[in-house]
């Protein structure tokens, strides 16, 4: 494996790389190293050297691979970022392909990787390791904001597709989010070497000790989440630009949205629609791509000082399903919280309403344990669907199954809506078993009841007591999304999803209420449209 994927990085560097080398004007150098990484390994990388742009020192580019995939992975992108006067180093995680030891999921000696790769290049090219930026997408960005916490001389970051909180984003609300890890898993056996905590994590999943490597994974978390070392990340204070799509079924937005709010530094957040990695995947390679642009200019400006407006742009930029980009000083700016109180479902439709006045005292029960049409959708294939060719995932909300079922359905915008940031759900409910998960889905709906998937959230009861109410909140995953006028929003709560590992068992029951004092609610972020766009903004 390793000798294909160091044939796979000097084949691309040299195809796309080898013409532009010319010393009479601005190009690059490219070749293929084994640095030494920490502990003794050596990591298979690829290093991009300015040409034609004097003798430097350049400002260094750090690039760690995403899971699965070898150093080749950002050599288009590294082209241009050479060919801009950044010295550029594209390596393969650790476990990964060419370089050595196990995977150990953004362990310390990962962390310690992107160190030990700023030292070689000290050493080795011209690099200026006073300006260094870590820059990757999902595992590589995971790594890259763990490793700005230990390494001050990490000026800027460019986290995309990313994590902060390891547990939030793979375990929500207690519900392990199955296609997705069951996917990591088999990736990292067929394109690394699992490490001894891999290794261990694994063979309870698929033994089906879920409980044992829930446990064994928020043991690991803590260490491997950028959100937990945020304050040591404020102290060494580089830029970090942070990206994630809506519909991301792996590194959810919200664990992101959290994390951007704890940093005091510089700071940008792009948010776009599409699932893990679509919004900026065909950059790595060289594309036209407006979120690499937008980095591209960011690490211009806090590395190299330049006066490109990179600072003074809303911190927050948002791009609706529309693709319309919208920009926000703050994430709490991003939209104002309407509250709906939840009314009970009835009539021939069972269905309840999303009411302007507090609704309490009402029961109204399903069953729980069987699926209904109401779903999330296929890990990487529906929220690609929705950035990439804006096919929503979609549901007939007549047919839901109201047996099976929480439906509620909100009055229709004649003027349209802008529901900006993370709806909020306010529900008690009373579960005849110990264990119960549930599934919330928010649709935006037309007149003949076809709804598009707005956002949706898991929530699992574990060790309730049958019989007894439980109140619960469960907050939807961020989004930015244009309700037609005409249309109106519709609220499913179900009890089984395909994406996760559920809990409900065929045959137990769940009981919704709204208790007097407490009522039921769902509170839903909306924004004005008639903001400044990313492009109106000069970027």
């Amino acid at each position: 494996m390793r000798k294909i994927a160091a044939a796979l990085a000097v084949a691309l560097t040299l195809i796309t790389l080898g013409s532009r080398a010319d010393a009479d004007q601005a190009g690059f150098s490219t070749s293929y190293q084994r640095i030494p990484g920490a502990g003794g390994i050596e990591i298979g990388a690829v290093v991009l050297t300015p040409t034609g742009q004097g003798d430097g020192p350049f400002p260094l580019v750090v690039m760690p691979s995403s899971w699965g995939l070898p150093n080749a992975e950002y050599v288009g992108q590294g082209a241009k970022l050479a060919t801009a006067g950044f010295q550029v180093i594209s390596y393969s995680s650790r476990g990964f392909w060419d370089s050595g030891g196990g995977i150990d999921i953004a362990g310390p000696p990962t962390v310690a990787d992107v160190t030990k790769v700023i030292d070689w290049a000290d050493q080795h090219t011209p690099a200026d390791t006073r300006k260094v930026a870590a820059v990757g997408i999902s595992y590589g960005a995971g790594t890259s904001l763990l490793a700005s916490a230990q390494d001050p001389r990490i000026k800027a970051v460019g986290a995309l597709s990313g994590w902060a909180d390891l547990i939030a984003s793979l375990n929500p609300n207690e519900t392990v989010v199955l296609q997705s890890v069951a996917g990591l898993l088999a990736l990292g056996n067929v394109t690394g070497r699992p490490g001894p905590e891999l290794a261990s994590l694994q063979t309870k999943f698929l033994t089906g000790d879920y409980d044992g490597a829930i446990a064994q994974a928020k043991e690991l978390s803590p260490v491997r989440s950028a959100a937990t070392v945020v304050d040591k990340i404020n102290v060494n204070n580089p830029a970090v630009f942070l990206a994630n799509a809506f519909e991301d079924s792996i590194f959810p937005p919200s664990q992101y949205t959290d994390f951007f709010t704890k940093l005091t530094g510089p700071k940008r957040l792009l948010l776009a629609h599409g699932d893990h990695s679509t919004p900026e995947a065909s950059g790595a390679i060289g594309l036209p791509n407006e979120t690499w642009e937008e980095l591209a200019g960011w690490l211009r400006h806090y590395l190299t000082g330049v006066d490109n407006g990179a600072d003074r742009e809303a911190p927050v930029q948002l791009k609706s399903q529309r693709g319309v980009w919208r920009g926000y000083p703050s994430w709490s700016a991003v939209g104002q919280p309407r509250t709906s109180y939840l009314s009970k479902p009835s009539g021939l439709s069972r269905t309840g309403g999303m009411q302007g006045t507090q609704q309490t005292g009402w029961t109204s029960g399903i069953g729980a344990g069987v699926p209904t049409i109401a779903d999330s959708g296929v890990a990487l294939v529906s929220g690609a669907l929705q950035g990439l060719l804006s096919i929503a995932t979609g549901v007939a909300t007549p047919l839901v199954d109201r047996s099976f079922a929480g439906v509620w359905s909100g009055p229709v915008y004649t003027s349209g809506a802008l529901v900006n940031g993370a709806p909020k759900l306010h529900l008690t409910v009373t579960p005849s078993g110990q264990d119960t998960s549930l599934f919330a889905y928010l649709y935006d709906v037309d007149a003949l009841g076809v709804g598009s998937l707005i956002s949706h959230k898991p929530l699992t009861l574990r060790g309730a007591t049958p019989g007894k109410a439980v109140p619960v909140d469960a907050r939807l995953e961020a989004t930015s999304w244009e309700v037609p006028a005409g249309h109106h929003l519709v609220l499913v709560v179900d009890t089984v999803a395909p994406r996760y590992l559920g809990r409900s068992a065929i045959g137990t029951t769940l009981t919704f209420s709204s208790p007097a004092g407490d009522p039921s609610s769902i509170s839903v972020p909306v924004a004005p449209q008639s903001v400044r766009t990313l492009e109106e903004s000069g970027t």
